[in-house]
């Protein structure tokens, strides 16, 4: 079997792809990279996903069994910064993909990873700005308030209509907030971590500066996240989307407060309007019962150890920094 992965060099393509070598030590197991970068666990192919002769041709050389669709913009604060880079990332490329499985003739399982921000909440008494009332379940209208979660619907609508129109095996994963080892700053958990990191460190004073708080949100080991995007490639009904949740909601400021504890100093918070994210919704989480009643997934690893797991290894960057 081959196996094509968009996005490997990417935060959550890098933990998906050693999953993936565990799961089938034997098949082949190929990645696209934007640049070069050494991984013995796939195949690299050097490629943009936007230029789409160069995407046919990979798909003909290939001709993958099965095909993780990662790459992307993945940040919803900078998809306000830039709405249309945004999109291109992540529409074009998932169109070259598709028109390259067309011009080989074959029917790959495909998974297209969307997001929880898809979802509108409902909010208590239809007002939205109290957050949602109820975890998201697949059925929930869809209504994103960032461009991103725009970019997000466009890639499920596009996979539905060549699902429908060619019968193209599509899946499609709505994956809420997940956090893990390898994630870039510019995410809450990194982002607190790193602060944290260099306080330690004595490279920046005993404060951390923070957005808002009170949101909650519901939070996913990332190791538990692509162990859920391989059961979905390997049971999932083409044509179905499948929620990717704990069902549990967490606060920011709870996640906070569980790293300035595994902190070795003291350190002082300090809000920072300048953080906050436009039109945020204060309270989503997801209903992935969809999903355990199609494989028995469950999240497994206790976000603790995630968070420790996050900033032990922002304190070896730092330390690389430092040295």
């Amino acid at each position: 079997m081959r196996i094509l992965i968009t996005g490997v060099g990417g935060f959550v393509g890098a933990h998906l792809a050693a999953h993936l070598r565990a799961l089938h030590p034997d098949d082949e197991l190929h990645g696209v990279y934007v640049t070069p970068i050494d991984n013995a666990v796939v195949t690299p192919h050097i490629l943009d996903l936007r230029e789409e002769n160069a995407v046919r041709a990979l798909i003909c050389e290939l001709l993958p069994d099965q095909i993780y669709h990662l790459a992307g913009q993945a940040s919803v604060r900078q998809s306000f910064d830039t709405p249309w880079d945004t999109l291109d990332h992540n529409l074009r490329p998932q169109l070259n993909l598709t028109m390259g499985i067309l011009d080989a003739g074959i029917m790959p399982r495909v998974v297209i990873i969307s997001s929880g921000e898809v979802y509108a909440a409902e909010g208590d008494a239809g007002d939205p700005s109290s957050g949602a009332v109820r975890p998201f379940s697949e059925t929930t209208p869809v209504a994103p308030s960032s461009p991103y979660g725009v970019s997000k619907v466009a890639q499920e609508m596009l996979a539905m209509a060549y699902y429908r129109s060619h019968g193209l095996p599509m899946l499609r994963a709505r994956a809420f907030n997940h956090f893990g080892p390898g994630q870039r700053t510019g995410f809450v958990v990194p982002d607190f971590a790193m602060q944290i990191a260099r306080i330690e460190a004595g490279q920046q004073p005993p404060l951390i500066r923070v957005g808002n708080l009170s949101a909650e949100r519901d939070f996913t080991d990332v190791r538990d996240v692509v162990r859920a995007y391989a059961l979905i490639v390997a049971h999932g009904i083409p044509g179905e989307v499948y929620n990717v949740a704990s069902g549990t909601i967490t606060t920011v400021g709870d996640l906070l407060d569980r790293l300035v504890a595994m902190a070795r100093v003291p350190v002082t918070i300090e809000i920072d309007p300048a953080r906050f994210r436009p039109n945020s919704q204060p309270r989503t989480w997801g209903d992935a019962s969809h999903l355990r009643a199609l494989s028995g997934w469950q999240p497994s690893i206790d976000l603790s150890g995630t968070l420790r797991d996050v900033l032990d290894e922002c304190r070896a960057r730092v330390s690389g920094i430092s040295t």
